[in-house]
């Protein structure tokens, strides 16, 4: 079980492995053992990567995978429309099996994308079956994924019962693994905030929550004033939050998620991404929805890259690229599997063309795929040493009877919700 990927540009994302212009990786049960200029293992399947730059894959901190169905139908939305389409009308509708379908074609374009790892914030559990749903599409497609449980979400109920029964289904060195989707300030009280870390803390779970602090007080503040702040939980978003709440994330250790294309969009303001470094934190990047945004890191990264660029000058490629694949991996508890080409870690790897026309002749590795990146470069994806998409086609994925059930799906649940699909539907218009 030994495998060589030789002849790459290799971008290792690992100071003390360093970069190669011309470089191998050999990995053994599915583990990178070695990342050299050259290595000899007359025994290995080779993987041939001329042509192709070699990095670690991209890490997602934060998916609403179950939206999936629904791509592009939110292009044009605010936050509210989103709240009122969403979860006010649409979700209402789905039947597990429709979350099944989301999670599974939504992580499927995921892993085309060259994200090997993605924390799924699964906040459409109207029964346990919609739980299991969400479960079962992560665990049909070969990718590194955490179903981050919203158990509870924007309500009051009592979850424990629940998040138990989840989690004694979820070992915690699968490929999928499982962490607790919090409620958070200005959605519970901090005697619920405290309880649902309890859970957490006793299942060892590591926990995500969405945060601002765009519609006054001082959330943060308020977290470490009753103790609840921890180097277990990594906080969406943040806009608008106060420097000095800032450090006392970065102080706690917490971790921190930006969606750039999102934030912008949908009314949230700038990426808080030069904030948090000054503050000591290091952002990582997520996607956030598919029906308002694109699926794809590279879309992510450049967003973020331009916006912090146009404020102050700062940031560089090789920036972007640690919040989507080091720091990402990080966050998410998993820094001593994933995030970088150094041995021992899981072979998580992605292969890029560097002949495409796009981005040939590629002189600066880092900055091509930051400045210019795109899904179609992604030729070859390895989770945990797996070939799972070979020659820029998934292996063993029969897309056209998947997409053909997706479609099933999303039509059923617009007829149920009442709403066209030619593009003219205005949530807030009829919320109104």
């Amino acid at each position: 079980m030994r495998t060589l990927i030789t002849g790459g540009t290799v971008v290792s994302m690992d100071a003390a492995v360093g970069d190669f212009d011309r470089g191998d990786v050999l990995i053994e049960d599915g583990v990178i053992v070695e990342v050299a200029e050259r290595i000899d293992a007359p025994d290995a399947a080779m993987i041939g990567a001329t042509d192709r730059i070699v990095l670690p894959g991209f890490v997602d901190t934060h998916r609403h995978t179950w939206q999936t169905a629904f791509r592009g139908i939110g292009a044009d939305w605010t936050f509210a429309d989103y709240v009122v389409a969403v979860h006010g009308t649409l979700k209402p509708h789905y039947e597990p099996e429709d979350v099944y379908l989301g999670n599974m074609l939504g992580r499927l374009e995921a892993l085309h994308s060259g994200v090997t790892t993605m924390l799924d914030w699964f906040h459409a559990a109207q029964s346990p079956e919609h739980a299991d749903a969400a479960l079962a599409g992560l665990r049909a497609v070969p990718g590194r994924s955490i179903l981050c449980y919203g158990a509870g979400y924007r309500t009051d109920d009592q979850i424990d019962a629940e998040v138990r029964r989840v989690r004694s289904d979820v070992p915690e060195d699968g490929l999928v693994t499982m962490a607790l989707g919090l409620r958070g300030p200005g959605e519970a009280t901090m005697n619920m905030v405290a309880a649902d870390l309890k859970l957490a803390a006793d299942l060892g779970l590591r926990t995500s929550v969405h945060v601002d602090g765009l519609t006054g007080g001082r959330p943060i503040a308020e977290l470490r004033e009753h103790g609840l702040l921890f180097d277990t939980t990594t906080f969406v978003h943040a806009n608008g939050i106060s420097d000095d709440e800032l450090k006392m994330l970065a102080d706690a250790g917490s971790s921190v998620s930006i969606s750039p294309d999102v934030e912008l969009k949908m009314g949230f303001g700038w990426p808080m991404t030069g904030r948090m470094l000054a503050a000591g934190l290091r952002p990582t990047l997520s996607i956030d929805d598919c029906p308002s945004v694109g699926g794809d890191m590279f879309a992510t990264m450049r967003t973020a890259y331009a916006v912090q660029r146009g404020l102050d000058g700062g940031l560089n490629s090789r920036d972007l690229l640690k919040f989507a694949t080091v720091d990402g991996a990080r966050a998410c508890g998993l820094a001593a599997r994933t995030g970088s080409l150094t041995p021992g870690k899981d072979a998580d790897i992605i292969l890029l063309r560097a002949d495409d026309p796009t981005v040939f002749p590629v002189t600066d590795p880092a900055g091509t795929v930051v400045a210019a990146g795109h899904p179609g470069l992604v030729d070859t994806v390895l989770v945990a040493g797996r070939v799972v998409k070979r020659d820029g086609r998934l292996v063993g994925v029969d897309l056209p009877a998947l997409q053909s059930r997706l479609l099933e799906s999303r039509n059923r649940i617009a007829a149920a919700a009442g709403i066209p699909l030619d593009g003219t539907w205005r949530p807030r218009a009829e919320s109104e």
